[in-house]
């Protein structure tokens, strides 16, 4: 194939499924993304897209040449990276994913340190809690909570959460606390909602060195912890609320801890990425900020049990 750009034009478009967003990634306009792919499917003689009002799809025969191109380019990036010395200034664009209620209160805070120690680097940052596909959506790097799905990954560890109940000191008056578990089928919970199942988060507990699960519910359930937050402190119930997330709450005394001795380890959080020979700069330089900025045993872990 005579010009790569093209192969980089058809990931763009397979990725975002639209010209219209490609372009916009690739700084160029939807007419000529759509003659680069045009002259690129007349070049090979086979149909790579499914066209219409709507939307844009992959043929089989696209999905195939589309996962052919993103090792090409990756394998192209290795070379180019393997120029680069050591000690060369991080660069370019780097795409990050991040979770959003651990973005937003862990990692946002600190992004314009790491952004004026790099100047080379433009920084493009998604806060969602949506699963990513890094090799397919071109993200560079991401911050994962829990097992990794994709065993393609490189994953190097932060910390781990724990998940911590909490209550109102005004709930608490109003209702009792509980001391077990199972008395929570007694109390007004606030679950979390899994919007992709439809389901409620199950509590997790640990009792004589085993985990073991509750599945609770109640009259407001929401799928937002930062929402949870704000209900649990207004007296609304009692919620399981992540450690990083109530430690601020807890501190004030908006919110009481309550069966400590349940508390469970919660999963770890990752910074992940494709392997590669030849970590690029960008990425090394995300990797290295985020392990500083994060330490092993944070802060936050002080308002639970160890």
């Amino acid at each position: 194939m005579e010009n790569l750009n093209a192969m980089r034009v058809f990931v763009r478009v397979a990725e975002t499924r639209s010209f219209t967003e490609a372009a916009k990634r690739l700084g160029l306009t939807s007419s000529a993304v759509s003659k680069a792919i045009t002259r690129l499917e007349q070049e090979l003689d086979v149909r790579l897209l499914q066209r219409t009002t709507r939307s844009v799809g992959l043929t089989n025969d696209g999905a195939s040449f589309r996962d052919h191109c993103v090792q090409i380019l990756a394998q192209i990036e290795d070379a180019e990276n393997v120029l680069i010395r050591a000690n060369s200034a991080p660069h370019g664009r780097l795409r990050v994913h991040l979770p959003v209620g651990f973005g937003r209160r862990v990692i946002v805070p600190a992004l314009s340190s790491f952004v004026e120690r790099n100047p080379g680097l433009t920084l493009d940052a998604e806060l969602s809690d949506r699963i990513v596909d890094l090799a397919y959506e071109g993200i560079d790097a991401a911050v994962h909570i829990g097992d990794l799905a994709d065993a393609r990954l490189i994953a190097r560890r932060l910390c781990n959460l724990r998940f911590v109940t909490c209550a109102s000191p005004d709930y608490l008056a109003r209702h009792g606390e509980p001391q077990t578990p199972e008395e929570l089928d007694h109390h007004h919970c606030l679950a979390y909602v899994q919007l992709h199942t439809g389901r409620y988060r199950d509590w997790q507990y640990m009792r004589d060195g085993k985990t073991f699960s509750k599945t609770v519910s109640g009259r407001l359930n929401i799928n937002n912890a930062e929402s949870l937050l704000e209900a649990a402190s207004s007296g609304l119930g009692i919620a399981m609320i992540s450690n990083f997330i109530a430690a601020d709450a807890i501190r004030a005394g908006r919110l009481r801890c309550i069966l400590n001795d349940y508390v469970a380890e919660g999963p770890q959080v990752s910074v992940v990425y494709l392997p590669s020979r030849n970590l690029s700069p960008k990425v090394r330089a995300f990797v290295d900020f985020l392990q500083a900025l994060i330490p092993a045993n944070p802060d936050w872990d002080k308002i639970t049990p160890q």
